[in-house]
């Protein structure tokens, strides 16, 4: 735990080591930000590292998409990922399950070009077997802005498990 303030009088290096996995497998988004310190909240923070994102070449956003795992994946993912990902029972699917999850998640990436991306916190696995039926039928631009929300949710979460944000404390 940091707070913003620390984070804030910290080198670029500490910065990019608290912050640079919050975008999954991206540290490009805390390299980026960290011109534009200081930051007067957490909130304020992740608004900067949003706008980092659609500011960026497409090409660099889509490298994004592509970096977050399938979810129920069996592969090897990012603690933040997986930490998630166990939260919303992903962890524990039955062989059924899991087939019925990799067919879902082979035809999204078919049709979009990069994997489901949904931020699990709070979801049970029956949620998001629900939104990838319903997001499959969406079109690329739909599914495109979909998939930023969902990121900037996901991300949002993860800077609340970073930061003791103090910033609001009085000074004395």
């Amino acid at each position: 735990m940091i707070t913003i303030n620390e984070l804030n009088e910290g080198t670029a290096e500490s910065f990019v080591r608290h912050l640079g996995e919050v975008f999954e497998h991206s540290p490009w988004v805390a390299e980026q930000v960290w011109e534009l310190r200081p930051f007067a909240s957490a909130a304020e923070l992740h608004t900067r590292m949003m706008e980092q994102v659609y500011a960026a070449p497409e090409s660099r956003v889509l490298a994004l998409l592509r970096a977050h795992p399938d979810l129920a994946t069996r592969l090897q993912v990012t603690e933040y990922s997986a930490q998630e990902q166990r939260g919303a029972g992903l962890d524990q699917l039955s062989g059924e399950e899991y087939e019925a999850f990799a067919s879902m998640n082979a035809k999204y990436v078919s049709k979009f070009g990069f994997p489901f991306i949904k931020a699990v916190t709070g979801c049970t696995k029956d949620d998001i077997a629900q939104a990838m039926r319903q997001r499959i039928d969406h079109d690329l631009e739909r599914e495109w802005s979909q998939a930023l929300r969902e990121i900037a949710r996901i991300t949002q979460f993860r800077l609340g498990r970073i930061f003791t944000d103090r910033s609001n404390e009085q000074k004395g």
